[in-house]
């Protein structure tokens, strides 16, 4: 399956002088096979190895952080010769190994003519738990999501439709498939980005096995969180991460700690929604204030909501069935708000966003704020169907004039009164 992290891969290859690179991002988006991917058609030959239960491997990284010595070793381990430029290393797992991680400092500054890609799961979790010495200013660090609709459409198949939606993004053109990539988007709402479900699906095109490899991905990040945590620890993300589907289910979908249990409190769970955001499972997208530069300096840390980084995931964990979303109407109106807003915020996220909401005197609320590159900030509302109304992004309008505003809706393309329509399907062109 094609990746856009491709691109960003081999940028950072032919970059001169460029530090090892750590690919990190929640479980089975797809990391590692990429990496391996990107060394078969980029290098003369790829060296693999897992640090996870590997003991004799970690022993390599334990005598010193020698990185002659350790590459000498790592060509007899892996039995194969490890040649400046010409070979990709490839370091799995590496939260597993501290001295590894560390390594990467040395190799920068004494051998940085070898290329070398670690993937990591959980390292954002394991830097905050066991207090790893990282090398700050020695690596180059890219997050990988699940794949976007863009990709979903690639994988089916499809690319002259994805094409074709992003030719009618830029010219705000009504398009004639409008229907047929609504159709394509409902169906990635219930599959999702992960690689192994939308494989299941192609495979099958059975949504029974969609939801049952769904439940697995669900069941391994559990997994996780007993393995990397404490169990008093584990209790508590586990709490915060199954009351996500009932925190989006809410009017307001602020996050609410008393959603989790009654009598919960900030204090107890700023940890474990943090180690969810660190893993990868979670975005977060926090409150602004005021519709100015830097929008950073406008946010309420405490006041946010949750979304999980997968739209298919969620699906799973609202145990709706895929006919509702296909087919039905009226009877999901109810959730569909919570599944478009989670599916936005993804997209966003995965096209460089920091995705904030704004809330003003609990009376004007925009769904998202973001921030362009060019300093503009762009105030988006959601909307799940064809209707459009929104006093709120007309009261932010007349109060912030920006210089253009996104309402993303079931409706088709277009652009009137400084505001451009983007049809559900069409998001990831943002």
């Amino acid at each position: 399956m094609k990746r856009k992290i491709e691109e960003k891969l081999i940028e950072w290859k032919n970059r001169r002088n460029h530090k090892p690179l750590i690919i990190d991002g929640a479980r089975q988006v797809g990391k590692t096979y990429i990496a391996f991917s990107f060394g078969k058609e980029n290098y003369k030959n790829t060296v693999y190895f897992n640090f996870e239960n590997a003991k004799d491997l970690v022993k390599i990284f334990e005598k010193d952080l020698n990185p002659e010595r350790i590459i000498k070793e790592l060509s007899v381990f892996s039995g194969n010769t490890i040649l400046e430029k010409d070979t990709l290393i490839i370091f799995d797992e590496i939260q597993a190994c501290e001295k590894a991680l560390t390594s990467l400092k040395y190799f920068y500054e004494e051998k940085p003519d070898y290329d070398i890609v670690c993937v990591g799961s959980l390292l954002g979790v394991a830097l905050n738990r066991e207090s790893f010495s990282f090398p700050v200013g020695k690596v180059e660090m890219i997050r990988m999501y699940p794949m976007d609709f863009e990709e979903f459409l690639w994988a089916l198949n499809k690319k002259e439709l994805s094409e074709m939606i992003r030719e009618h993004f830029n010219r705000n053109e009504e398009f004639s498939l409008h229907d047929k990539a609504m159709d394509y988007y409902k169906k990635y709402l219930i599959i999702g980005g992960m690689p192994r479900v939308i494989l299941d699906y192609i495979e099958t095109e059975n949504f029974d096995f969609v939801y049952s490899s769904q439940k697995n991905l669900n069941d391994s990040y559990i997994a996780d969180m007993a393995k990397y945590a404490t169990p008093y620890e584990t209790v508590k993300i586990m709490n915060a991460f199954n009351s996500i589907p009932a925190q989006l289910a809410k009017e307001n979908k602020k996050f609410q700690y008393k959603v989790i249990k009654t009598g919960a409190r900030a204090n107890e769970y700023e940890v474990p929604i943090e180690w969810l955001v660190s893993s990868g499972v979670i975005n977060k997208c926090v409150k602004i204030t005021e519709g100015k530069l830097p929008l950073k300096a406008y946010s309420e840390p405490g006041s946010f909501k949750i979304y999980l980084a997968d739209t298919g995931l969620l699906c799973s964990k609202f145990e709706i069935p895929a006919n509702l979303i296909l087919y039905g109407k009226d009877k999901f109106s109810e959730f569909k708000g919570a599944l478009t807003e989670n599916y936005v915020c993804s997209a966003l996220a995965v096209n460089g966003y920091t995705p904030y909401y704004f809330e003003k005197n609990q009376t004007l609320e925009i769904d998202f704020l973001i921030q362009s590159k060019e300093g503009n900030i762009i105030p988006i509302e959601v909307k799940s169907t064809e209707h459009v109304r929104a006093v709120s992004l007309n009261s932010y309008i007349k109060k912030y004039s920006p210089k253009y505003s996104i309402r993303i809706s079931g409706k088709n393309f277009g652009f009137e009164n400084e505001i451009k329509s983007v049809p559900l399907y069409a998001v990831f062109c943002i």
